[in-house]
């Protein structure tokens, strides 16, 4: 059902703290002129739990303002199913064209807990949605047997899978084949991701990259695997910023030096200084000093 890259957009602020629709639409468009294949509203390791529902909604609108045709997911990662549910509803009422679940944030559910959850917000949404398993960030395990369990619910459609563990890659395939559209949400292991069968990226460096990240997907797609590793391994410094407690700064802070954007971030985050940011700053500094002149790939 889904494909291609679908970045985990950033949401922008102005500097008042509220949202800053016009540079939000400046800057998803960059997304969709670059050849993405949808977007992802309101990320659970972003910002969007530090958004009331409204404003995911708001963000929500201007995706689909922006993507055409191509999907948009938002985001649901509530503490409670209860809200979570509600989220979901509220989505589907405002046309969303799916959802990407993470099944807890705060309660480490068990196997049993975990596959209820996903279950709730599915009937409660009744849209396709993208499983999140992160068992890193968030310590609940969404494993091949929970999504063979799940497989008999249409609804859900995919799998961002970010265990860190590439095996999981093969072992989702080889136990479900495609039956669910595999996508890696983890920036520095997406070539290999993609190279064992993967069909998506959710990325993040995408967001101040986005014909770089494109290109990699389109190369491997076409079976051109050394040239897309040589823009990979260009572009693995920046994508090491993805797999960071201060992702959302640090990517933030590669949008104002990229794309000319700005690294405001809501409290209790606040933007990089001293030692952290001139260690970004060198490391945007020598990636475009050294910026790979792209092949044509479509």
């Amino acid at each position: 059902m889904w494909q291609g890259v679908i970045p985990a957009i950033t949401t922008k602020f102005t500097s008042d703290d509220t949202l800053d629709f016009q540079e939000m639409e400046r800057c998803f468009r960059l997304q969709m002129d670059a050849g993405c294949d949808g977007l992802i509203a309101c990320g659970s390791l972003g910002e969007g739990p530090l958004l009331s529902h409204a404003e995911r909604l708001d963000v929500l609108k201007v995706c689909k303002d922006v993507a055409g045709n191509k999907p948009v997911l938002l985001t649901v990662a509530e503490a409670a199913t209860r809200d979570a549910c509600a989220l979901a509803e509220k989505a589907a009422r405002a046309g969303a064209d799916g959802l990407m679940v993470v099944p807890s944030t705060i309660y480490h559910t068990d196997y049993r807990e975990t596959v209820a959850c996903l279950r709730a917000v599915a009937e409660a949404g009744n849209l396709p949605i993208m499983i999140y398993s992160n068992r890193l960030a968030y310590r609940v395990d969404v494993t091949t047997d929970m999504l063979e369990e799940l497989a008999d619910d249409k609804r859900f459609v995919a799998i961002k899978e970010s265990s860190d563990d590439i095996r999981r890659s093969t072992e989702i395939i080889n136990r479900l084949g495609k039956r669910y559209d595999l996508f890696t949400g983890v920036d520095n292991l997406a070539f290999e991701a993609l190279s064992v069968g993967a069909v998506g990226w959710v990325a993040g460096l995408v967001v101040a990259f986005p014909r770089e990240t494109v290109a990699i997907y389109q190369l491997i797609k076409a079976g051109r695997y050394g040239e897309a590793l040589d823009i990979y391994r260009w572009f693995r410094p920046l994508l090491d910023l993805d797999v960071s407690t201060y992702l959302v700064q640090n990517l933030k802070l590669v949008e104002a030096l990229v794309i000319d954007s700005n690294d405001r971030v809501r409290a209790p985050r606040m933007p990089l200084q001293g030692e952290q940011r001139k260690r970004i700053e060198q490391v945007v500094k020598q990636a475009l000093a050294n910026r790979p002149q792209l092949p044509i790939f479509a």
